[in-house]
């Protein structure tokens, strides 16, 4: 049955009690028996072949029970959908009273038409004699292949090359999402591949800045809610109206990610609003490209005189001189060289201590050295530490990764060779370059 069938009828049940299968069973062979007459009844319908087996799962919770029923259909469109709102006329399930809603009927040809399609393309590439595919065929294949060719694999899931390496990623549903994205310029996208959010995207959107960008049907939002319970999502995107992420074009993908929402914000809450500098940055946080410090806040040796807030709201600046910190003012007002035995006193005498060692170090209050660590681990050293130091100095870049962890710690300045990534920055944390000091 399963490989003649069209049509694949997906319901949801909820019973308010204690039920099983058996009793799920029975309720929706029992009440719907005559309500369509003989013509459409299960039993008749199933003994034709032309309906499958009932599959019915069944999980209960806090007292209730909650199902999910399966019914493969080769009736026409019509037929099928008729069966489907019988179904729902369901009101009991053994002792309790029960609803039955229908999420959606899945088109089994349309699984099929994709497989045709892909198998076409490969016999299309492999089958034919060399000569009889023509410039535009070959041009095609090679593109095609190196399109394909960028997509990796993260954790045993479709990503594009950049995942791993990225302070930014965007989680889509399938691997034609993330294909559909590269094509497009956007390499750090990463897979869920179905319903159920593996553990290695859950951890992976708790370590970096991500955008959840899925279809715009009911699908497309119960991953998206998945997600925000079991990680950490930073903005959300959809997909405009009811369209997959894989059909969308370049400016729709663009528009959608530009316009991306916060993923606190209430539903009622408007999308954005971005001046040219925050559009580049919704940008960059979708390819993990490196973006320039926004004009309005141009680098020099001392802190800027105000700094984008981190809730994204451009329009009222923020006087950074409240969060000046021991390594600002010791900048400021006293000595530059540092060279007192008991350490430096200063962020540019700090800075030249670190300077081609490779390490990083964590100070607290008036410059007093609380870890020494390699710059690699300056990430865990700061995530870890006991008292959240007010300055930290490394010998290696200030990442996007590295600035969410001192800002939720509570650490005033970050000093480093270079910014690397850095796509949103929190006002409550003085980035500088050992250049500028």
């Amino acid at each position: 049955m399963e490989d003649t069938a069209k049509y694949l009828i997906h319901a949801d049940l909820v019973a308010d009690g204690i039920v099983e299968r058996s009793d799920v069973v029975g309720a929706l062979f029992g009440q719907t028996e005559g309500l369509l007459g003989d013509d459409l009844d299960i039993h008749a319908l199933q003994d034709a072949s032309k309906l499958g087996r009932l599959d019915v799962t069944v999980e209960t919770e806090g007292g209730q029970s909650f199902g999910h029923v399966t019914l493969a259909s080769s009736l026409d469109k019509v037929e099928t959908a008729v069966l489907g709102a019988a179904l729902e006329a369901i009101e009991r399930v053994g002792p309790c009273r029960a609803d039955v809603e229908v999420a959606r009927i899945e088109d089994l040809r349309a699984a099929k038409r994709r497989e045709v399609t892909e198998r076409a393309k490969e016999l299309l590439a492999t089958s034919f004699d060399e000569g009889a595919i023509d410039s535009d065929d070959i041009l095609a294949d090679v593109r095609e292949s190196v399109r394909v060719g960028d997509v990796t694999e993260y954790e045993g899931l479709p990503a594009g090359p950049n995942v791993a390496s990225s302070d930014a990623v965007v989680v889509v549903e399938g691997r034609a999402d993330v294909l559909t994205l590269l094509k497009y310029g956007v390499k750090n996208a990463i897979a869920v591949e179905g319903t159920n959010v593996p553990d290695a995207v859950a951890d992976l959107t708790c370590e970096r800045t991500t955008t959840a960008f899925f279809d715009g049907d009911r699908g497309g939002d119960l991953i998206r809610r998945e997600l925000e319970q079991v990680g950490d999502v930073d903005y959300v995107a959809f997909a405009p109206g009811e369209k997959s992420v894989e059909d969308l074009s370049r400016a729709e993908v663009d528009a959608a990610l530009r316009e991306k929402s916060r993923a606190d914000a209430s539903p009622e809450a408007a999308v954005e609003d971005a001046h040219p500098a925050d559009a580049a940055d919704a940008i960059a946080a979708t390819d993990g490209s490196a973006v320039p410090s926004p004009p309005s806040a141009p680098e020099s040796p001392g802190a800027p005189d105000t700094l984008t807030p981190a809730d994204g709201d451009a329009e009222h600046p923020v006087d950074d001189t409240e969060h000046a910190t021991a390594a600002t003012e010791a900048r400021d007002g006293e000595t530059d060289e540092g060279d007192e035995e008991d350490g430096p006193t200063s962020t540019p005498a700090a800075a030249d201590a670190v300077a081609g060692t490779e390490r990083c170090h964590l100070y607290g209050a008036g410059f007093t050295l609380v870890s020494d660590v390699p710059a690699d681990d300056a990430f865990e050293a700061l995530r870890d530490a006991d008292e959240p130091p007010e300055v930290v100095v490394r010998d290696g870049p200030v990442t996007q990764r590295l600035l969410d962890v001192a800002a939720q710690r509570g650490t005033g300045a970050l000093v480093g060779t270079e910014r690397s990534d850095v796509v949103k920055e929190p006002a409550s944390v003085a980035v500088h370059r050992f250049d500028d000091l």
